[in-house]
């Protein structure tokens, strides 16, 4: 179990951390963790759980909203720091 494993990596770590999850799992470890990070959550053929609106339910990557709102960033960060740089 591991909880918010990404708060201290970088994201070329958190790549890492995937290799070395991958490793793991490959020798037939599992693993439950909870993040927030897109990357992370990115693992092929992981199921993903939400824990959103009081109860939890599956839930597709390209649903989540720390997907949603990091792809729309990254493709348009002026749109979402327009006001600060308004004078």
């Amino acid at each position: 179990m591991l909880d918010e494993p990404e708060a201290p990596l970088s994201p070329t770590r958190q790549l890492s951390l995937i290799a070395m999850i991958k490793q793991m799992v490959d020798q037939g470890g599992q693993f439950i963790i909870a993040t927030h990070s897109p990357i992370l959550m990115a693992y092929p053929g992981a199921t993903i759980f939400s824990f959103d609106e009081g109860r939890i339910q599956p839930v597709a990557y390209e649903q989540l909203e720390h997907v949603i709102v990091t792809r729309n960033f990254l493709n348009s960060p002026e749109t979402y720091l327009r006001h600060l740089l308004e004078e």
